[in-house]
């Protein structure tokens, strides 16, 4: 070939890759959601996948677990990790039968600031249908492998251990608070005669359990828990019961080493014979501390969202957010400008939705988003939602586990 030929052959070739490169920034860019708009992505999880959940690691890096049913009574938990504009490919965190699946109490994995991971599941103890114990296992190479299970909990009773908030401790441990059923008396379909209680332990890498703490006597029966950290420390937010069945979202405070005892974030009155299941959740951005939850006070159901400036000791008076008519299983998380967002199933005449509002540092509400379409029975769960990147991660069930992203700048 003459050297006129090998040089056109050249840059023809750089025009190529010129024009690959070019191509592959215009099909991010159209990928990309515009600001205020929500953008469903496509879920790494298969049909009939259920019980999705969301956590942030170290560089925004967003980890999505779920549970498959796999036939002859067992379970995996498996997780995926956000890269780029789409999620890998499914690794397994564990998997084994008996397991108690449930649509209101459900895993989780954590990201702790070390770069180790943890996940917590749920296997039965017991017959009674109530009785299983909380596995948690660890992962220090990104979810490559996997740990050894343990049980946070050692008082070896049949009864229910759940609904489980994991959060990081310092000095590389781990945290739990979980509900505990050890006072109660289980038998048959329910859950059984005494007192639910809330509580904690810390954990070693080695998985010492640590610090063992009963941080309430009476709590409500199912409702989910919640944590978060602050300036001065972790904060828990659960559904307290009173002797009265005043069933109220209190918080309680871990500083300089010791928990605060319940407070309550604000006093709504409701009355209620019974579990709700609809838990509340917590977010922290330094000492402003943020709640959401849902009430059914005076036969009114809404969403209520309050502030507080001093590390959870004391809250503002509560926001209505929701749209009408609630279903409730909020979610929240804060941005670092102190800005406020609160999931929700909303219904409406075709359903449902998942929805989501903004509320600013101020206490401005901006106007609520639809997600996306969603049913409002218990096989559609907590749609569950994370932050990380300027974009807000969502995670709901339907057919499967669904995720959706919304572009925050």
């Amino acid at each position: 070939m003459n050297p006129a030929g090998r040089k056109e052959n050249t840059c023809s070739a750089s025009l190529l890759r010129v024009l690959r490169v070019l191509y592959c920034l215009l099909a991010l860019f159209v990928s990309m959601p515009a600001k205020g708009q929500v953008r469903e992505m496509e879920s790494p999880a298969p049909p009939g996948s259920v019980a999705p959940n969301l956590a942030v690691g170290r560089n925004g890096r967003v980890y999505l677990s779920w549970i498959e049913k796999l036939g002859d009574n067992r379970a995996a938990l498996r997780f995926s990790v956000r890269e780029g504009d789409g999620w890998t490919a499914a690794r397994t965190i564990a998997e084994g039968a008996n397991w108690f699946v449930n649509w209101a109490d459900f895993p989780s994995i954590a990201a702790l600031p070390d770069g180790s991971l943890a996940a917590h599941w749920l296997v039965k103890s017991g017959p009674a249908t109530f009785a299983y114990d909380v596995h948690i296992s660890r992962s220090f190479d990104g979810g490559k492998t996997w740990g050894k299970s343990f049980l946070p909990h050692r008082d070896g009773t049949q009864t229910e251990h759940g609904f489980v908030s994991m959060f990081p401790a310092g000095e590389g441990l781990l945290a739990a608070v979980w509900l505990d059923g050890r006072e109660m008396k289980t038998g048959g379909g329910d859950h059984g005669h005494g007192e639910m209680t809330l509580r904690y332990a810390s954990i070693a890498k080695d998985g010492t359990i640590r610090d063992e703490a009963a941080l309430d006597a009476r709590v409500c029966e199912c409702c989910q828990t919640s944590a978060a950290m602050t300036g001065d420390g972790p904060v828990v937010v659960y559904r307290d019961r009173s002797e009265d069945e005043i069933r109220d979202i209190s918080i309680q405070r871990r500083v300089n080493g010791r928990w605060s005892g319940p407070v309550t974030v604000a006093r709504d009155g409701w009355n209620i014979n019974g579990c709700p299941v609809n838990g509340p959740a917590v977010a922290a951005v330094g000492r402003r501390v943020a709640v959401a939850w849902y009430t059914g006070a005076d036969d009114a159901p809404q969403v209520k969202f309050a502030v507080s400036e001093d590390g959870g000791a004391s809250f503002a008076k509560p926001l209505r957010i929701d749209g009408g008519h609630p279903v409730g299983r909020v979610d929240l998380v804060m941005t670092g400008d102190g800005a406020s967002w609160i999931s929700w199933l909303e219904k409406t005449d075709s359903g449902g939705e998942v929805r989501v509002r903004r509320i600013d540092g101020k206490g401005n509400m901006g106007d609520s988003i639809t997600v996306a379409p969603s049913g409002t029975a218990r096989s559609n769960g907590f749609p569950r939602m994370a932050v990380a990147n300027d974009r807000l991660i969502f995670a709901w069930t339907g057919a499967r586990v669904l995720t959706a992203e919304l572009q925050l700048r």
